[in-house]
């Protein structure tokens, strides 16, 4: 049997390994039309790899992806996040938990993982073609032949072939997927941060809130966790989170928009408001800027104050009702404009793809071509950070390279 992988990335050496696993006697190739394999695996993570997410049970698992979430039940029970530690374990990489959760190799470098493949394609005698694309797939008969970018390169014929070409950025990179009559959904950038430039808190560029909850005006999309401010505008953990949400709402919006951050990370008002009122009765004479609700640092503190108007020099005592009420908005409904983002574009993570409706998911089949199978980022699935988007592709590569 002759299968072929096309893409050198993530999904494709774990498709590639689990063929020649399963199909010990077959020749298995791995084309990649750049001259390096591997390239996004090496910068994932920050050049660490975030392999996989440490989270206890597939449910929780599933609400890691915007898209594909609930499609991907299935598949995980086949190869879960638990799976993945065992893999990479049992093949000479040890793997480090960290407190959110994110596992990375202990020796915290992708290098790592990318040695860790090459080995098993070595041992396992996969053979890996780089500088050479594909443009076309002609099915012939139940086999497959590989029409190549570079005209010097004849087609070749397989009897399997797996798709892992990775996140298009653009419609054009997937038309010739749907040449073959598969659905693609457009696709939009996903995991990506927030420009505010006519924002002045882009002047604290540096400060991390630990916990709050950002939400994007006129939508139900809601996140929390981690907050940073950049000298363009807002990042972390709670941003990427929201615009891998409102991927394609905030697509559609052009990237203009409004964000109301949740300083408190407290949705309850009148909690907030309770809080304050304690710390009147507790310290009516001390001024504004001595005392921080919230645990917020001292320069996002006077920030909010002199956003609305609130001398920092004034005692708590003197605030008044209409005081309060001021500080409990900007503390629980702060709102800002965003125009425009910032994508990592190393990193650049797609929503959008070939549709799953077009894709048997308990074999990773095309519905329409016979023999074809994807995995991956080049399909309609993506997660916000923490490694789960690695653990999709491994998933996903790992059904594919069954070739049921």
């Amino acid at each position: 049997m002759n299968i072929g992988i096309i893409g050198g990335g993530a999904a494709g050496f774990f498709a590639a390994i689990t063929a020649k696993e399963n199909y010990p006697d077959a020749k298995v190739t791995i084309f990649e039309k750049s001259q390096k394999v591997l390239s996004k695996v090496k910068i994932s993570g920050g050049g660490r790899c975030n392999v996989t997410n440490g989270c206890l049970t597939i449910d929780d698992l599933c609400k890691a992806y915007p898209r594909g979430g609930k499609n991907l039940k299935k598949a995980f029970h086949l190869f879960s996040n638990k799976d993945t530690i065992q893999w990479f374990e049992s093949r000479g990489v040890p793997l480090v938990t960290q407190s959110d959760n994110c596992i990375f190799p202990v020796s915290q470098d992708s290098q790592s993982v990318i040695d860790c493949f090459l080995k098993e394609a070595k041992r396992l005698h996969i053979d890996i073609v780089t500088g050479q694309g594909v443009k076309a797939i002609h099915p012939i008969n139940d086999r497959l032949e590989l029409e190549f970018i570079d005209d010097e390169h004849k087609p070749v014929v397989f009897d399997k072939v797996i798709v892992t070409t990775g996140g298009s950025p653009k419609m054009d990179g997937l038309k010739w997927l749907e040449a073959l009559n598969h659905k693609i959904e457009n696709p939009v950038p996903s995991l990506f941060s927030f420009n505010m430039p006519a924002e002045k808190i882009t002047q604290l560029m540096g400060i991390v809130v630990e916990k709050t909850q950002v939400s994007i005006q006129g939508t139900k999309i809601k996140t929390d966790g981690p907050l940073l401010i950049t000298h363009w505008g807002m990042s972390g953990p709670a941003i990427l989170k929201l615009s891998s949400f409102g991927a394609r709402e905030l697509s559609k919006m052009e990237y203009n928009f409004k964000i109301q951050v949740n300083w408190a990370n407290e949705q309850n008002n009148e909690i907030v408001i309770e809080d304050l009122n304690a710390i009147i009765n507790e310290h009516s004479n001390k001024i504004l800027s001595s005392i921080r609700p919230c645990s917020l640092s001292e320069r996002l503190w006077l920030f909010l104050l002199d956003k609305i108007d609130l001398p920092s020099n004034k005692k708590w005592g003197e605030i008044g009702k209409k005081g309060i009420n001021k500080l409990s908005t900007v503390l629980t409904n702060d709102e800002y404009s965003v125009k425009g983002k910032s994508t990592f574009k190393e990193e650049f993570v797609t929503c959008g793809g070939v549709s799953l409706q077009s894709i048997d998911l308990n074999t990773m089949q095309s519905k329409f071509c016979k023999n074809l199978y994807f995995a991956g980022e080049v399909l309609d699935i993506d997660a916000i950070t923490g490694g789960y988007n690695l653990q999709a592709a491994w998933t996903t590569g790992f059904i594919a390279g069954k070739l049921r």
